[in-house]
This record gives structure tokens, C-alpha cells and sequence, in this order.
């Protein structure tokens, strides 16, 4: 049950093994004017694999990142850092920011000063919050875990431990991707402890077919439309990466391992096709913070055991979920990958918030922190 308080400080010999890494690698063709279509371009990779070897600053990101109280604690076998924002406000509840793949702990460094100390922000400081930020196990400086089966159900046990150390009997969630399943998870399974989640992915509300639409009208049948042709197009041109690390991870791993082009060009891929960009994803994400994501896979070398969560979730991929009886809030971000529409939510959640941003993808906190900002403290004013 310790809790430690953890510093990173990563071996300069790592930093230049990095360097040496990027300079020799061995890089493959490309068929020309294919763009973004077969994967990360060549002339894109190559230009920021030299700008991450030669002008990226990891001690002023990694300096950044110890501003923040962080953490580590063993809980069922695994170690889990996280990051632990208390707020000076009395009346502040506790909030649990999970993010996914490819994503990471950068995905909330915007967020957790304004979320934490309002006030200091030009604020209410009546929508204060205890912001509690870790690392899913596998990710990061929670990884490598050991074994097999730290999937979303396995997580979601884990957190409400995590909040039961930190002295928390009651708190709220966030999350997108994985950190919104992991999070409607911990509801499910102690649904008197959480005040409210909130998501920006609903899996098994995003509309699968024509039947999913009965019954909508005017707006409501445009968005359900909108919605079930970018679920489509997600399903024949996005889903390789999920099936591969479901399946065969540790083959993958060892590329993304060995190579940090190659761990690049597999992360940053997904960061440009589900972030609201046009023609790079530093058209929505700053490009420092991308590589800040990449450099928690790869220093802690946990390609790898990343991937694996995919691989735990085995014969529940794409089965109903359970009910959730938590108050749910859904902000359904324009770019996301898949977008959820409300009636097919509602059967299965406790719905009583649902906004769509007018601007935003997967990681709303790298793009529009603002928005997010905004819109959880929205949810659960009335939840207090």
C-alpha cells in the first residue's frame, strides 16, 4: 500500500542511444503521391525523426512533467505512476483523467492546472477538482507489466485501489479511448463510489447499420448518418492496428522496440488520422507534446506491453457492454473515430449530459484543452 513519490530522470547514455538510434536509421521506399494513404510518408517521417534528434528538448519536457506531484505504487502485482494535482480549494472533488493508446499522461498537462486551481486560472473555484492522473498499466512508467491480462476490467479494479490509497471514497472519471472504457468500467463495477464519468468514446453507441437510425429525424438523423459512415470507414481503413496488437503483439514489439523511426511512424500515424487535422497532425497537436507521447513508449520501452491491452480484452471484442447506472456525460468531439449518437447510448448508460464540440478529435486534451476544460466542468457542476 506505499505510495513514493517518483522523479523521472532518464540516463543521458539513453538520450544518446536515442540520438545514434535516429541517425542510422535504415529507412524504406516509398511509391510516390500515395500521401497519408499507405501510412506515415517517408518525407514527413524522416524530416521529424531529424527534428526529434536534433532540436526536440526531452530535459525541458521531462522538466515539465516533474512539475507535476508524481508517484508510483504497486497494486495487484503491477506498478502504477500517476500524477497527483491537489487543489488548494476545500470544497474540490477528486477526478481521475485516463488516457489511451497511442496516447499518455501529456495528453492532460493542459488540463490539470486550470482543473486543479481554478481560481488561478480567472475560474470559478467552485469547480475545483483533486486531479489524479496515471499512467494505464503497461504504459509508461506503469510499465512493462508481467503479465498477460491487464485489460480495461483489470484497470478499472485497480483505479478505484489507487483512489482508496489517495484517501478518495467518492470521485469523478474522465476518459477517452481506453481511458473512457477503463473508466465507465470502475462504474460499473463500484457504482456507489463514482459521482459521475465522463467520455469521449462510447464504443457500442457509434451506429452500425441502418436499423441503429430508426426512428431519428431532422438533426438528429443527419448526425446518425454522419456517424455510421465514419464508423464505417473506420472499420475498412483504420482497424488494422487494433486487430495486429490483438493478436500478435509480441511480433510487432519487436520493431517498435528496437527502432524509434519505426515506434514513431506507428504512433504518430494514428495521431495524425484520428486528431483534427488537415494535412499533418501539428495541424492539431503541437508537435513537442507528440514527442513527449512517443518518448514515454520508448524510453520505458513499453511498446510492447502497451499493445497487449488489446490482446486482454480477447472474446469481448464487440460484445454488449454491461449497464452503467453512474451519471455519464458523452462529448462527442467532430473528428473523433467513431462518433456515438445519443439513443443508442441511453440504452445502455445513464445519460445526462451530451455535447458536441464544434471542433476537436481523439485527444481534445492536446487539441482543444479549452473545450474540455469547459465541458467537465459543465457535467459535473450538478453532480457536486
Amino acid at each position: 500500500m506505499t505510495i513514493t513519490p517518483f522523479t523521472i530522470a532518464v540516463p543521458q547514455r539513453d538520450l544518446d542511444d536515442l540520438a545514434a538510434r535516429l541517425a542510422n536509421t535504415r529507412w524504406p521506399d516509398e511509391i510516390d503521391g500515395v500521401g497519408w494513404g499507405l501510412g506515415t510518408p517517408l518525407g514527413y517521417l524522416q524530416e521529424l525523426a531529424e527534428y526529434w534528434r536534433l532540436r526536440y528538448d526531452w530535459r525541458a519536457h521531462e522538466e515539465r512533467l516533474n512539475g507535476f506531484p508524481g508517484f508510483l505504487t504497486n497494486i495487484d502485482g503491477a506498478n502504477v505512476h500517476f500524477l497527483h494535482a491537489r487543489s488548494p480549494e476545500p470544497d474540490a472533488i477528486p477526478l481521475v483523467l485516463t488516457h489511451g493508446w497511442p496516447g499518455s499522461i501529456v495528453e492532460f498537462l493542459d488540463v490539470v492546472g486550470p482543473l486543479s486551481d481554478p481560481r488561478a486560472y480567472g475560474g470559478d473555484p467552485g469547480d475545483a477538482f483533486h486531479v489524479v492522473v496515471p499512467s494505464l498499466p503497461g504504459f509508461g512508467f506503469s510499465g512493462p507489466t508481467t503479465e498477460a491480462d491487464w485489460g480495461s476490467d483489470r484497470t478499472a479494479d485497480a483505479w478505484a485501489v489507487l483512489l482508496s490509497r489517495l484517501g478518495y471514497e467518492r470521485f469523478g472519471l474522465h476518459g477517452g479511448d481506453w481511458g473512457a472504457i477503463v473508466s465507465r468500467e470502475v462504474g460499473v463495477r463500484c457504482p456507489e463510489r463514482v459521482i459521475g464519468a465522463h467520455l469521449t468514446m462510447l464504443p457500442h453507441a457509434v451506429p452500425r447499420s441502418e436499423a441503429d437510425l430508426d426512428g431519428l429525424t431532422g438533426e438528429e438523423l443527419a448526425r446518425g448518418e454522419a456517424a455510421l459512415a465514419r464508423g464505417r470507414d473506420f472499420q475498412s481503413g483504420e482497424l488494422g492496428y487494433a486487430m495486429i496488437q490483438a493478436t500478435k503483439p509480441q511480433t510487432l514489439a519487436y520493431g517498435l522496440t528496437d527502432s524509434p523511426a519505426g515506434q514513431l511512424g506507428w504512433l504518430v500515424e494514428k495521431f495524425k488520422s484520428y486528431s483534427d487535422s488537415r494535412d499533418v497532425p501539428e495541424d492539431a497537436i503541437d508537435r513537442d507534446d507528440l514527442l513527449t507521447s512517443v518518448m514515454l513508449y520508448w524510453l520505458t520501452g513499453t511498446a510492447n506491453s502497451s499493445s497487449r491491452i488489446y490482446a486482454a480484452l480477447g472474446p469481448a471484442w464487440g460484445t454488449p457492454p454491461p449497464v452503467s447506472t453512474v451519471p455519464t456525460g458523452v462529448a462527442v468531439f467532430p473528428k473523433d473515430t467513431g462518433l456515438p449518437i445519443r439513443h443508442l447510448a441511453e440504452r445502455t448508460d445513464n445519460v445526462v449530459h451530451w455535447s458536441t464540440p464544434d471542433r476537436g478529435g481523439h485527444f481534445p486534451g492536446l487539441e482543444v484543452p479549452d473545450l474540455l476544460i469547459e465541458d467537465l466542468r459543465t457535467f459535473f457542476r450538478p453532480l457536486r
